[in-house]
């Protein structure tokens, strides 16, 4: 897959955020420059479940419109305090040192994007009531499968068949490199 090695302004501060902080949990280039894409398409109110140290965020605004406000909620404090030292002067990105959850009487969202390693707080369920209709899902971290229904560690991948079957939704899992893959959901 090519990509330009370089990064944007935004993205190479988080990366410098996270490594002063400790934190190497984050999301992938190659799913941060699908991020940017998807956010260039969207307006209004866009999300970040599980903020780490801001390098989705950075992805998010990096693509985002003028006007576009980018909503980001982190349970870690030191974390969420390291995220928001990256958009101290962008008033489009407010980073909360919070549980997910706080974000709920926030949306609907156009794009949402959260962390799948919390299946129950991942799921069609707990998700769609948060997205607007025609709004956009995105899940990274998954590992690519080729056979169906879709396995992880041998085992039958609930959370994944889950999201490709639901009707309220039209998904696709995408590879973004030949390791990982990002699950995208649009809500119908």
């Amino acid at each position: 897959m090519s990509a330009p090695p370089d990064v944007p302004a935004i993205v190479a501060r988080a990366f410098d955020v996270s490594r002063r902080a400790g934190y190497v949990s984050f999301c992938r280039n190659e799913t941060g420059r699908l991020l940017a894409a998807l956010a260039a398409t969207r307006t209004g109110t866009m999300a970040e479940f599980g903020t780490g140290c801001g390098v989705g965020t950075a992805w998010l605004r990096s693509g985002s419109r003028p006007g576009t406000m980018i909503l980001s909620a982190e349970l870690d404090e030191r974390l969420a305090g390291a995220a928001q030292e990256i958009f101290t002067d962008d008033p489009q990105v407010e980073v909360l040192a919070a549980d997910w959850s706080t974000l709920r009487n926030k949306g609907p969202y156009s794009l949402l994007f959260l962390d799948p390693s919390s299946p129950e707080d991942a799921s069609v369920d707990s998700v769609v009531d948060l997205v607007e209709r025609g709004g956009i899902v995105v899940m990274d971290d998954f590992t690519p499968c080729d056979t169906w229904p879709p396995l992880t560690m041998g085992r039958v991948d609930t959370l994944r068949e889950t999201w490709l079957t639901d009707e309220r939704f039209t998904a696709v899992e995408v590879m973004v490199a030949p390791d990982a893959s990002a699950l995208i959901a649009t809500k119908n």
